[in-house]
């Protein structure tokens, strides 16, 4: 399977205006720039994305459907926060998904493809030099939802792609406090085994850069949540 081009940006002038409401909300559910926990008004969200009040309220609906948005009431929604039991759950599905759809990869990508997943990569090595945490983040789920796509498998992509909304926005939190080059990233190690046909080192490698992230986000949480339990105490 050959990818033609590789778009770094959801907006398509070609879709219609509420599609590409809910796509450019769904960018900013996926990169953080949404806090979890921190409620914002429907108006609110009409004024940041230029949009209607129509297709906002239905691109919340949608994402709300998908457990990337949660209504607070008042005409407010907010991120869903994390806690270790739903980390725990989404390292389970990734752990299978990834290097399995990895796998799959392997078997259908051609030479151009790889070629198009070592160009993001090396865009994203650019993004931890600068220290460009929205281009790392944007650039890192390009890479994996391109492995995703030459996967040719939809249904588990589609799942392994509405996981990302899930953790999202609290690798966004983690990232800002560790810094972009303190993050995991086994993605040379992913291309050079896709080069070399060998799909048990390309799953490897793509499981081992799962875990890691995972569980600094999960270790991130059960620091935030030592650290408020303590302030609790001592506030009694």
């Amino acid at each position: 399977m050959q990818l033609s081009a590789l778009k770094f940006s959801s907006a398509d002038v070609g879709l219609p205006a509420h599609a590409q409401v809910y796509l450019r909300l769904r960018e900013m559910v996926l990169y953080g720039d949404l806090t979890p926990g921190q409620a914002v008004t429907i108006q609110g969200l009409t004024t940041r994305l230029n949009a209607g009040m129509t297709p906002v309220r239905e691109a919340i609906r949608r994402l709300t459907s998908q457990g990337a948005l949660e209504f607070q009431g008042n005409r407010r929604v907010c991120v869903p926060q994390l806690d270790a039991a739903a980390i725990s759950e989404i390292i389970v599905a990734r752990e299978w998904l990834d290097p399995y759809l990895t796998r799959r990869a392997v078997e259908r990508a051609e030479a151009p493809d790889i070629d198009a997943l070592a160009a993001i990569d090396g865009a994203l090595d650019g993004a931890i030099r600068q220290g460009d945490l929205r281009s790392y983040l944007h650039l890192n789920h390009q890479f994996h939802l391109t492995l995703y796509t030459l996967a040719e498998s939809p249904i588990l992509a589609d799942l392994a792609e509405g996981l990302w909304l899930r953790f999202g926005p609290a690798m966004r939190v983690l990232c800002g406090r560790l810094g972009t080059q303190n993050l995991p990233d086994n993605h040379k190690d992913l291309l050079c085994a896709m080069r070399a046909q060998d799909a048990d080192a390309a799953a490897a490698a793509i499981g081992a850069d799962v875990r890691q992230g995972m569980d600094q986000l999960r270790a991130s949480l059960d620091e935030a949540a030592q650290a408020a339990a303590e302030q609790t105490r001592d506030g009694e």
